[in-house]
């Protein structure tokens, strides 16, 4: 069967819930810093604080950013910890609100060599709506709060039942694994925010734009015609970066790309996903690339997205039909094991040899 067939089967690029089946396939951190700090225990579970308490919050942790009553306890539950280290001295503004995370300018601390960080944080479980997670998860490791494997059996039964533990696991999972994403393309060279600290349900990373304006998205620019096919390049460059280090963004579209004086930054990983693993990574890149191909397109660009998705797909060594893990089949079993020596035979180049640009 073709690789044009079988991604036909997905219908719209955006619903990746009719994956066809593939034969058997079927933190809290101790708080650092000032005596007496407020802690999570004072706060009630639905989030709303005792008035004593929060005038003890508002004096301890005196941000210029004028929020709400809840979402002002929930910044201080998210990045006093990271204030008490002395990170940043202030929260200046929202930058960025969203279903999954809202993003904040804070001043930074004069030990610092940048005047600004940007500490996204992320929504309650309880309002986080991405739908079908499960598709991104698989293949995954699971993360601790400090980034680290999940080994212990008890834990990932927990996560496995989803008990409300295990929610809190996963959530904290999801996180590690964005902040984990972005050092290693950091460190790769892509043009990603440098993380600096992550923990209590935030990230602190490097801020993107100028003192009274945070970097716009991609899809809020109408480029000049001479920037556009230089930025295009170094999108795609991008995405052979991280093809190279085994990701795939997962969600990249002109809306995730922050554009200032003439330069871009990728940003939003948490659904990145590694291409060796995941079954659905194929539809889920061309998927991304045809976003960003319909938005350049629309500057004036001439490009198939089905071709160049499938170019830099093969160029990097990984297979346009579906292929099934080991851990899936069974080594008992005559018919996987004859599969799964069919699929040896048809391996694609080992990654050494991989067309890199």
């Amino acid at each position: 069967m073709s690789h044009h067939n079988w991604m036909d089967d997905f219908g719209e690029l955006d619903d990746l819930s009719a994956i066809p089946r593939i034969r058997n396939v079927g933190r809290d951190r101790a708080r650092k810093g000032k005596a007496g700090s407020i802690k999570r225990s004072n706060f009630a579970p639905d989030g709303v604080v005792e008035p004593a308490d929060y005038e003890d919050l508002l004096s301890e942790y005196p941000f210029t950013y004028n929020a709400s009553r809840h979402e002002r306890v929930w910044i201080t539950e998210s990045l006093s910890g990271f204030y008490d280290q002395q990170w940043f001295t202030d929260v200046l503004r929202q930058i960025k609100g969203g279903k999954e995370a809202s993003v904040y300018q804070c001043l930074a601390s004069e030990t610092l060599e940048v005047p600004y960080l940007a500490a996204k944080i992320y929504r309650p479980r309880r309002f986080r709506n991405l739908k079908k997670d499960h598709i991104y998860r698989e293949g995954r490791e699971d993360l601790d709060e400090n980034g680290n494997v999940i080994r212990n059996d008890g834990l990932l039964h927990a996560m496995k039942k989803r008990t409300d533990f295990g929610k809190q696991l996963l959530h904290t999972s999801w996180i590690e694994h964005e902040v984990q994403t972005m050092h290693i393309l950091h460190q790769a060279g892509a043009d990603v925010p440098v993380p600096y600290a992550s923990g209590d349900n935030a990230i602190l990373m490097s801020y993107i734009g100028g003192d009274e304006m945070a970097a716009p998205g991609l899809n809020a620019v109408d480029l000049e015609p001479e920037e556009v096919r230089p930025l295009f390049e170094r999108v795609v460059k991008n995405i052979e970066l991280m093809l190279a280090n085994n990701r795939v963004h997962g969600d990249l579209s002109a809306y995730n790309i922050l554009y200032w004086e003439g330069e871009i930054t990728l940003i939003d990983f948490p659904q990145a996903v590694d291409p060796r693993q995941n079954r659905s990574a194929y539809p889920i890149f061309l998927r991304d690339v045809t976003r960003i191909c319909e938005y350049f397109n629309r500057q004036g660009l001439r490009i198939s997205a089905r071709r160049l998705a499938d170019d830099l797909w093969t160029a990097y060594g990984f297979r346009l039909t579906p292929e099934v893990h080991p851990a899936l089949l069974d080594d008992q079993d005559e018919a996987d094991v004859a599969f799964w020596r069919s699929q040896e035979k048809t391996q694609p180049a080992q990654l050494a040899n991989r067309r890199r640009r």
